[in-house]
């Protein structure tokens, strides 16, 4: 068998048929029954003329219809296109444009959005409504068989990014590269990567005991879309939810008797573990011995939340990107959650560390580098070779890929990351990660969420700004903040400027929007000059 996910999915489902593969908002799929509307989904997208390498567009909150389409495209060798429920008509209409979609599949709340974009979809001929009547209508009349045509590995997997920075990008993956970087085909013990595609089911077809994972974050984020893919392969099921609620995630996580579950960082660690603090007793957790973060900073201050309400949690924070996939992870322990920006991991895979010069960064030097990969990476963005030779290239014949995550090597060859290039701060000379700030300033026993930025400053070029939303009945003056950061970061790093709003804006995936943060402070600093 090749290593393509269709094939892998299909394999899991021989091995597994009458088990609960998928939960979502009421409805439920066991991998026989995931596969069959799979099917017929796929027939029907190839009776509109859907092939190989067609670009189809999923566009709703977490469902059962999104998984379906995932794996229903797939089976035709289709690309589907991750799109993000939240953006504005201007960022749909570049997204939708960028990405060549010949046909889209929507939630019904989005029919209206779909039609003022319309006009930037050329080669668009076929939509479908995934909660409307006739979604059930045309995978009633398509075959349920698997008579596809023969995959391969080099088929393509388009995820495109949150754009947090700037417009998204579409990072092209072929399903071989992608099922190596995000963490499918490597021994979770041995951490080498597997013989046979097919040795993971074959494993866990070996034992009874089925994980039930949680991935809370939306599946137009990639870490969402790889724990729905990846879980199936080892015969495991998946719980979805449409919206975060956390009191509702607590209550599924009684009623599914859930093992474990994945967040974005704060942004949804803080409100889960709070809310489980008011709802008490009234919720039955037990079954959670598991939690996992990617994408976003994980705050000390939150994590040892986490072990007071759960003290043998197995906790997983990692470090990655839609670029490069899993480049490491660390098993955190109770006592030792502080950490210096982002987190200290273990490289995974080709996960390295360059200097300016594209040279390794020596460990233990204290040099900080950027963190890139080689081996298993993409193919580059779609339609823009311009960024994709800024962040593709080779060294000695070996492709890398450095999407522009600052960090430094430790003593012991772990990787410390210290934040995303594109928004550190240059304040006189000193290069200041946001991400270590932002954990400086949650620490706060008054701060609910922050996102740190910088604003111009004439005599430094930048000056570290903090946009804070406080917990209720607190308050916080800049004084204040300063003084506590102090405690926890160098001087230089400690915020000059406090811009107060009731809600830090965020991506669906709990990305800060700095785009927003650097409005907002600004506009604070223009005020008040």
């Amino acid at each position: 068998m090749d290593y393509n996910l269709a094939d892998l999915f299909e394999y899991a489902v021989d091995r597994f048929p009458a088990r609960e593969y998928l939960v979502a908002e009421g409805k439920r799929r066991t991998y026989a029954e995931m596969e069959e509307r799979a099917n017929r989904l796929a027939h029907h997208l190839a009776a509109q003329g859907i092939g190989p390498g067609d670009h189809v567009g999923i566009y709703g909150y977490n469902s059962v219809e999104w998984v379906e389409a995932l794996w229903a495209i797939f089976k035709l060798r289709a690309v589907w296109i991750n799109i993000n429920y939240r953006y504005v008509a201007e960022e749909l209409e570049y997204l939708v444009g960028n990405a060549d979609l010949v046909a889209l599949l929507h939630q019904a709340e989005f029919a209206d959005r779909v039609e003022q974009v319309r006009h930037a979809l050329p080669m668009l001929r076929h939509t479908l409504v995934m909660d409307a009547p006739e979604y059930e209508a045309a995978l009633g009349a398509a075959s349920p068989e698997r008579d596809f045509e023969a995959r391969s590995g080099d088929d393509r997997y388009i995820l495109y990014t949150g754009g947090t920075t700037g417009m998204p990008k579409g990072v092209v993956w072929r399903h071989e590269d992608v099922f190596y970087a995000l963490g499918g085909g490597i021994d979770p013990q041995t951490r080498l990567r597997v013989e046979q595609p097919t040795d993971i089911a074959d494993r866990a077809a070996a034992s009874d005991f089925q994980v039930t994972f949680f991935p809370i974050a939306p599946l137009m984020h990639g870490a969402t879309q790889w724990a729905v893919m990846g879980q199936s392969f080892s015969g495991n099921k998946v719980v979805l939810c449409a919206k975060f609620d956390p009191a509702e995630v607590w209550r599924t996580v009684q009623t599914e008797q859930v093992n474990s579950i994945m967040i974005t960082g704060d942004a949804m660690g803080r409100p889960l573990i709070e809310a489980l603090e008011t709802m008490g007793d009234d919720v039955d957790v037990s079954s959670l011995f598991a939690l996992s973060s990617s994408a976003a900073t994980f705050s000390p201050s939150v994590k040892d939340q986490f072990f007071e309400r759960f003290p043998n949690l197995i906790m997983i924070d990692a470090i990655g990107s839609s670029e490069s996939g899993n480049n490491g992870m660390i098993h955190v322990q109770a006592g030792q959650t502080a950490m210096e920006g982002g987190p200290t991991v273990t490289p995974m895979g080709g996960s390295v560390v360059l200097d300016e010069d594209r040279r390794p960064v020596d460990p233990g030097s204290g040099l900080i580098g950027k963190v890139a990969r080689f081996g298993d990476i993409p193919i580059g963005y779609y339609k823009d070779p311009v960024k994709t030779a800024e962040t593709f290239f080779e060294i000695d014949g070996v492709r890398h890929v450095m999407p522009g995550d600052f960090a430094k090597v430790e003593a012991d060859g772990s990787i410390t990351l210290l934040g995303r290039g594109s928004v550190s701060i240059n304040s006189g000379g000193e290069k200041i990660h946001p991400e270590e700030v932002e954990s400086a300033c949650k620490s706060h026993p008054a701060v609910w969420d922050a996102t740190v930025v910088g604003v111009p400053d004439e005599r430094w070029g930048q000056t570290v700004a903090a946009v804070v939303a406080l917990r209720e009945n607190t308050e916080l003056t800049l004084e204040d903040l300063q003084t506590h950061c102090r405690t926890k970061i160098a001087g230089y790093k400690v915020p000059r400027q406090l811009t107060l709003v009731t809600q830090v804006e965020r991506s669906p995936s709990g990305k800060p929007d700095y785009r927003w943060a650097v409005e907002v402070a600004t506009s604070a600093s223009d005020r008040s000059s």
